[in-house]
């Protein structure tokens, strides 16, 4: 009796769950239907560093990005890189990829995504440019410490409760960077060959997991080649593998910078262009946005007939379906932002992630009450780790360093 009690609250709920879903996609529907070509077009690019465009008639929102991947990257100007010297957009600081892989807890990686989007849904982003998941192929990788290893089994389990963390609070995950960018040198250049069968075992299984086990709402492109095709617009990789065989029914959003050609980023998959210009930070071209791959140029090619009008309404359906999860979900959290919860999951994380090869005679702990003097060497033991890095750096309320730690903890 008990089992049929189960089996019919199971059926009704994925009945729910399915009548929710298909009463989203019709109002979608609805809304592509009242759209202009040009307010589509408008939905596919940036507007701004970091937000794409509303449509203020139709009561579309316009949406909010952020790196990234080890917290809420603070606040920007809308149109350069520099920051707006805001006082109120401190945010955790959180250990990177490698030592959250590093603690081997899935758990802790659950709640690592859990105030991540916290701390974004505080500070009003729709968007966290994180997790990174590729794979180490070489120690001199710049990019290595904000991925999760070099074991693809290791990095799909970390990464899944990552991203159902992040996204509990009504913010996407994007994770990154789809896919084989294993070098920093050359990056927008390199042509990278690798076989099938490394490619499907190595290189993609962490990615496949964050979208078939993790449901995640975004993936970034890289910007390397891959068989000769940017992986911004890549017809095996993001048509094909992640679209046709993983059935992901999210966004493609490029790297800044990453798109190359409007016609292939029109038909290879890519659904949002961002940071185009003269090298994916800057440009000289008046109105840069409305020069994007995604925006006029391909306006012109729907327009003229040369792209069928059905490829761009599957792009802006995709955009649409997000923006029903984060921005336009009317019961989203109001989050929180850089409070105690929040810096003890983060130093829990860094305390679990360290790695103790050899510890002769239980040298470690050493005892606080014990005389002893210890050496430190080298600049980063006073060196803030926090404000640089690019995508990864953070404005953190308070940086305790490393010498400044172990005074604290010998006082003595």
């Amino acid at each position: 009796m008990r089992l049929g009690y189960i089996v019919l609250f199971s059926l009704f709920f994925q009945a729910s769950f399915s009548q929710s879903d298909l009463m989203t996609e019709k109002r979608i529907q609805k809304l592509i239907q009242k759209m202009t070509l040009e307010e589509k077009v408008g939905l596919l690019h940036g507007n701004s560093k970091f937000y794409t465009s509303e449509i203020k008639r139709l009561g579309i929102p316009e949406w909010a990005l952020s790196d990234g991947p080890h917290g809420v990257r603070a606040e920007m100007n809308r149109h350069d890189w520099k920051y707006t010297g805001q006082t109120n957009d401190s945010a955790t600081c959180f250990p990177p990829g490698t030592a959250m892989a590093a603690s081997w807890n899935v758990e802790l990686a659950k709640q690592r995504g859990l105030v991540l989007g916290e701390e974004a849904r505080y500070r009003k982003k729709d968007v966290l440019l994180g997790p990174g998941v590729n794979m180490y192929r070489t120690p001199l990788n710049g990019r290595n410490f904000e991925y999760m290893g070099e074991d693809p089994y290791l990095a799909s389990k970390m990464v899944v409760p990552y991203i159902q963390g992040v996204q509990q609070n009504g913010v996407a995950a994007c994770v990154k960077h789809y896919a084989l960018n294993n070098q920093e040198l050359w990056r927008g250049h390199i042509n990278v060959e690798v076989s099938d069968r490394a490619l499907h075992e190595i290189y993609l299984p962490a990615f496949k997991a964050a979208v078939e086990e993790g449901k995640v709402w975004s993936i970034m492109g890289s910007y390397n080649q891959f068989r000769g095709q940017f992986c911004c617009h890549n017809d095996l990789l993001l048509n094909k593998i992640l679209k046709k065989d993983w059935n992901f029914d999210g966004v493609v959003i490029t790297d800044w910078g990453g798109a190359h050609d409007t016609k292939q980023a029109a038909l290879n998959g890519l659904d949002i262009e961002m940071g185009t210009g003269t090298d994916g930070l800057t440009t000289s071209t008046k109105n840069a946005y409305d020069s994007y791959y995604l925006a006029n140029p391909f306006l012109k090619m729907l327009k003229s007939g040369e792209i069928k009008e059905e490829i761009l309404n599957d792009k802006v359906r995709r955009i649409l379906r997000l923006m029903f999860r984060t921005n336009m979900h009317q019961d989203r959290t109001l989050g929180r932002i850089n409070n105690q919860e929040h810096i003890d999951v983060a130093r829990k994380i860094a305390g679990e992630g360290i790695v103790l090869l050899k510890n002769e005679a239980s040298f470690f702990p050493i005892n606080t009450s014990k005389k002893i003097t210890i050496a430190v060497i080298g600049e980063n033991a006073t060196k803030s780790m926090t404000i640089g890095g690019g995508s990864s750096e953070l404005k953190a309320l308070n940086e305790i360093t490393p010498l400044d730690g172990l005074k604290n903890r010998y006082k003595n």
